[in-house]
């Protein structure tokens, strides 16, 4: 009786890339650190440029200019020192046409002198440079060398488009080229099409597994240019199903989390309303009273309101979410405010407060800086509807904080909450309508991928008197003509803000800290008030010092980044950040919108120390070209990139892996309009041919778009 050999296993996308050919267990560990740990993954890994060499030249001529393939032979090769310590290992490469030199500063000599033995035929790519040292003919540093026979056809390596991959240490660019052809060749067919066949012919898309075939190894033909700009087909269909796939993903949320919700309809713009309109001594910007009407028109459905407002620093926010608050208390409804700091937290609570006050409205203050006895009287008060407007910081989601009846929640400065916290107030009412507010503008294809399920308004009109505000950037080296500029504003009776991003001296960072600064403004203006604030400081220390600087008592408030946003002082006419480098091109942003805001010209002084990164000098330079905050948030999300921008990560955004937010707005329209026709067409994706489609949404983004409770 003879033993059946055991059947082999069936490849499949979910194999773990340990058993691809060539892989093993140290190169998997390796590619662990690109994330990828199954077939499907690795899959997705796409070359992030690509170095033609499929036009193999004559070395005679070869240009300085561009990257370059030359078939050649080993003329001489060894080892030459440049001064006492430095050696380089030289190739003179040489075909019918002349010689062009290869070096390499790290190499183990007796293996290069193997490799390279004289006479042995191979190609060469790279690009070529002057001479450094001999001063006359072209050389490569570190050139791709394959070596072949006189006449060999072309490689994975040579004579070809070939992909350059994201490298991790320890993973050489040829071995991830074989590993991924391994995979490209034996799982790509294995790959499932789940783009609605009317889709792909609309938008003219070639088939997926094509797609994934030829977006690694281009065939012969391909361009060059396009492969660069990830714009030939191929590429395109790979884009834009990670695009189609997460707006489908969008839609059906729109479709169902949000609109089957049963929602309360309010009546708006009631008595209570009238009343605070009677009280404001200015009217409504002209984009106020449109956002406000479609605030409204979103409260009088019978479903939740789920809608993003955003809008530049200064635009007006605070009166729009109070205007919303008060609605929810005209209704006989709780409303709640959640910001992502204390100072935050204590500064809406402090600009509400007199309006309430007015109004008859009773407003409280949740922080978990609270001390027990007086946070424990909040938490009744709001439990027993007492409390009609509540705001605070996360504390507002903890589990001791119980409302008798929720009816709408206002989440400030959103992109520092998390989903998860963002979702837990939502919970604290039956189906409460939510207001969610940034002061970052969000550039339209990060609004359209980020927040596509949501219902936008944009702020994109200032109030009458806001002043321009001018900026200017200092070398650390005229650090004091600077603060020149800041006492000569307070001479003339205005007030400064200096901003330092450290409180206290760090070991690892050398930068002016808020306590230094403080103690040499001090000493520098002995006859200025000086205040310091920060985030240690007790809640009741703050409040003192933030209403001194308020009615003019305070010349110059040294602070950290406490007073990023929500701080509104008309006559503080000049903000001085130090260390500008350090921080985020959002927040330089929100700093500057601290001044401007009364009816006297203001200035924003950044002063950097040098060495300045490329990242920081552009931000810089933003700075100085632009005071629009949308043109500022374009600039950053081409400088940070998605992945950073708004911590996308922590907001639930799916990672990109063959989009761009910024290259790719066309492509984001497009699957947009497509897959919201989709979804109204067939929204539980019932149809037989839309079944791929619900099968890989619930598989690839279920979780991350919050859909699996729903699918």
């Amino acid at each position: 009786m003879t033993s059946q050999k055991p059947a082999t296993p069936k490849p499949s996308l979910a194999d773990s890339l340990q058993y691809v050919k060539g892989v093993g267990p140290k190169r998997a560990l390796l590619l662990e650190k690109l994330g990828l740990s199954t077939v499907e993954e690795g899959l997705a890994l796409l070359p992030h440029r690509f170095e033609d060499r499929s036009r193999v030249q004559p070395i005679g001529k070869v240009t300085d200019d561009e990257y370059v393939t030359f078939r050649a032979t080993v003329l001489n090769a060894g080892t030459l020192r440049l001064g006492r310590r430095r050696k380089v290992f030289e190739v003179i490469f040489e075909d019918d046409t002349g010689t062009l030199r290869g070096k390499w500063f790290q190499f183990k000599e007796s293996y290069m002198k193997e490799r390279f033995a004289l006479g042995r035929h191979c190609i060469v790519s790279g690009k070529p440079r002057p001479n450094t040292y001999l001063g006359a003919g072209l050389e490569i540093i570190h050139p791709d060398v394959e070596f072949t026979e006189a006449d060999a056809p072309a490689t994975l390596e040579m004579g070809r488009i070939v992909p350059v991959y994201p490298a991790t240490e320890g993973l050489h660019q040829k071995s991830l080229r074989t590993i991924m052809k391994h995979l490209v060749d034996l799982y790509a067919p294995l790959l499932e099409e789940f783009l609605p066949a009317d889709v792909m012919q609309r938008n003219d898309l070639v088939p997926r597994v094509n797609a994934y075939q030829d977006a690694h190894f281009p065939p012969p033909g391909s361009s060059a240019d396009l492969l660069h700009k990830f714009r030939t087909p191929q590429q395109l269909r790979l884009i834009f199903e990670e695009l189609f796939l997460i707006q489908v993903g969008l839609a059906f949320k729109r479709k169902h989390a949000y609109r089957e919700q049963p929602g309360r309809t309010l009546k708006t713009r009631g008595d209570l309303i009238r009343r605070f309109v009677k009280l404001l001594q200015f009217e409504y910007t002209g984009a106020q009273k449109r956002v406000l009407g479609e605030i409204m028109d979103d409260l009088e459905q019978a479903r939740p309101m789920h809608r993003l407002l955003h809008g530049d620093v200064g635009s007006g926010k605070t009166l729009v979410a109070l205007t919303t608050l008060l609605t929810a208390v005209d209704n006989n409804l709780q409303g709640a405010m959640m910001a992502p700091t204390e100072l935050l937290a204590e500064q809406h609570y402090l600009n509400l407060l007199p309006y309430c006050e007015h109004l008859g409205v009773k407003l409280d203050l949740i922080t978990s800086a609270l001390p027990s006895a007086e946070k424990k009287a909040v938490q009744q008060r709001i439990r027993d509807g007492e409390t009609q407007i509540a705001v605070g910081t996360h504390a507002l989601i903890q589990k001791d904080v119980g409302f008798q009846d929720l009816g709408l929640v206002v989440i400030d400065e959103q992109h520092r909450f998390g989903v998860l916290q963002r979702e837990a107030i939502g919970k604290k009412g039956l189906s409460p309508h939510v207001l969610i507010m940034t002061a970052t503008p969000i550039p339209r294809s990060l609004a359209l991928t980020l927040y596509g399920d949501m219902d936008v308004s944009i702020l994109d009109e200032m109030p009458p008197g806001r002043q321009p505000i001018a900026t200017h950037s200092y070398d650390a080296k005229k650090r004091d003509a600077a603060y020149q500029m800041v006492y000569e504003e307070i001479q003339r009776g205005r007030q400064a803000y200096v901003v330092c991003p450290l409180i206290e001296e760090s070991e690892t960072l050398d930068l002016k800290t808020a306590q230094e600064v403080h103690t040499d403004l001090v000493a520098r203006f002995p006859d200025l008030t000086i205040r310091l604030i920060h985030g240690k400081l007790k809640k009741e220390e703050r409040q003192a010092i933030m209403t001194e600087f308020n009615r003019g008592g305070v010349d110059i408030l040294v602070a950290t980044t406490v007073i990023e946003v929500g701080i509104d002082v008309p006559n503080a006419t000049l903000m001085l950040i130090e260390h500008a480098e350090r921080f985020g091109l959002a927040q330089l942003h929100q700093l500057r919108g601290r001044v401007g805001r009364g009816a006297h010209a203001s200035q924003c002084l950044l002063i950097a120390y040098p060495p300045l990164s490329d990242d920081a000098a552009a931000r810089i330079e933003a700075m100085l070209k632009s005071g629009d905050g949308f043109v500022i948030a374009e600039q950053d999300l081409k400088i940070r990139g998605p992945g950073d921008f708004l911590g996308t990560r922590q907001a639930g955004m799916p990672t990109l892996r063959f989009a761009d937010l910024v290259r790719d707005l066309k492509l984001i329209v497009s699957t947009r309009k497509e897959a919201f026709a989709l979804i109204d067409r067939d929204p539980w994706l019932k149809e037989p041919n839309h079944q791929p489609l619900r099968d890989t949404l619930h598989r690839t983004l279920g979780d991350r778009l919050d859909l699996l409770n729903i699918l």
